[in-house]
């Protein structure tokens, strides 16, 4: 989750610009992992998804299709620009470390944050917080800790972290490869239409292929195999894009084309594509997986859905929204930190609000307004008060 390496900003030839700082992909990081708070609310109170706690029943059918048009719009996209924007800022670090400080430092921005959830974050949630304010029925934390230990149910336990779990995996491949294929890297020429479309095509058929045995929904350790063809696609594209300085060279034209594409086509499109899926109907699977036609639109769409989001976000972030503010530095500060502590944060809004008679619609934004700040707070003391963890987070 790291987005604080130094990057080129005015001239990208220049060594002093590589010394600058790209604010608006502070900006873009922060705003996502806003939505990423926002995405869990949702799950809370639409039971579409997986997350720690589901308030109240199953909401009517409509609710439940506004619910999961959201954060299927959010699935689509968010989670791969932020392996993108983590795979740009992979190649300068690794050049001016070497592979072995390179990796250690790695391990410790992001190995030791996710073992803290998984030892301490995770247990907290799940055999005090829930235990005592949701389900008595689950075991206390003195009991249950030592078999989560022994059990190997620890090894799953990442929750969100699974995203830093996974970008360590892809920086050690990445230096596993630097390694192994000597010699600097050519500089790639822009992306144009043509190379968009051929991207989108690779994207969808992978992750149709993965599907076929790994639908969403399916775990293996908390990790959703059905998503990673996008991730590991982009993460190799942030490379190619520090290489090729593509974040400062696309042309904002470009992006806002493809931007408007995925606002116009793909968001209509999105629960057009969940209704005439047979999801009304009991029929799940063939969105979700298999050797499917509803599966293989699906798998098209994300990929349209997810460039032209990607690419609209880039050039507008960095035309509009790529000068610092007090308020947007300490927000990107403690984004990585506001990540990590979330699920507890959210999950304890959402019990508070659990005797609030309202709908699952207003209980939703009410948590959202009251979570993605209290989040950010919480997570900033935490982060500056204790000491060292400033450095880590």
């Amino acid at each position: 989750m790291e987005i604080k390496s130094a990057v080129p900003i005015l001239d990208p030839s220049s060594q002093s610009a590589k010394q600058s700082r790209l604010f608006f992909i502070d900006n873009i990081r922060w705003v996502l992992i806003a939505l990423v708070i926002c995405h869990h609310a949702a799950v809370t109170y639409s039971h579409v998804g997986g997350w720690y706690y589901f308030d109240g029943p199953q909401p009517p059918p409509l609710t439940t299709i506004t619910f999961a048009t959201f954060e299927t719009l959010n699935q689509a996209y968010f989670m791969g620009i932020l392996f993108l924007l983590a795979g740009y800022f992979v190649p300068r670090p690794f050049d001016t470390k070497g592979f072995l400080k390179f990796t250690r430092d790695r391990f410790v921005r992001l190995g030791v944050p996710t073992l803290f959830f998984m030892l301490v974050i995770h247990p907290f949630v799940v055999y005090w917080l829930l235990r005592n304010f949701d389900n008595p029925a689950i075991p206390p934390l003195a009991r249950a800790y030592l078999p989560f230990l022994t059990s190997g149910r620890v090894i799953g336990a990442t929750g969100p972290m699974w995203f830093a779990l996974a970008l360590l995996i892809f920086c050690v491949l990445y230096g596993v490869f630097r390694l192994a294929v000597k010699g600097s890297a050519a500089r790639p020429s822009l992306p144009g239409h043509k190379e968009v479309i051929e991207l989108m095509l690779l994207m969808g058929a992978c992750s149709f292929l993965v599907r076929i045995t790994q639908p969403i929904g399916k775990s293996i350790e908390n990790m959703q195999l059905a998503y990673f063809s996008q991730y590991i696609v982009l993460f190799i594209v942030g490379i190619m894009a520090y290489h090729g300085d593509w974040l400062l060279r696309i042309p904002y034209s470009f992006g806002i084309f493809w931007f408007k594409l995925a606002l116009f086509i793909g968001v209509p499109a999105c629960p057009l594509i969940i209704l005439t899926s047979g999801v009304l109907h009991g029929d799940s699977i063939s969105l979700l997986g298999g050797v499917h036609w509803q599966s293989a639109v699906f798998c098209f769409w994300e990929a349209f859905f997810c460039l032209g989001m990607c690419l609209g976000l880039i050039v507008l972030f960095r035309e509009k929204f790529n000068r610092p503010t007090a308020f947007s530095a300490w927000m990107s500060q403690n984004s990585f930190s506001a990540y990590l502590f979330h699920t507890p944060l959210l999950v304890a809004v959402t019990l508070c609000l659990k005797p609030v008679d309202a709908g699952p619609g207003l209980k939703f934004a009410l948590a959202t307004l009251v979570a993605v700040p209290l989040t950010f707070a919480v997570s900033g003391l935490i982060r500056t008060r204790i000491p060292g963890l400033s450095r880590l987070l």
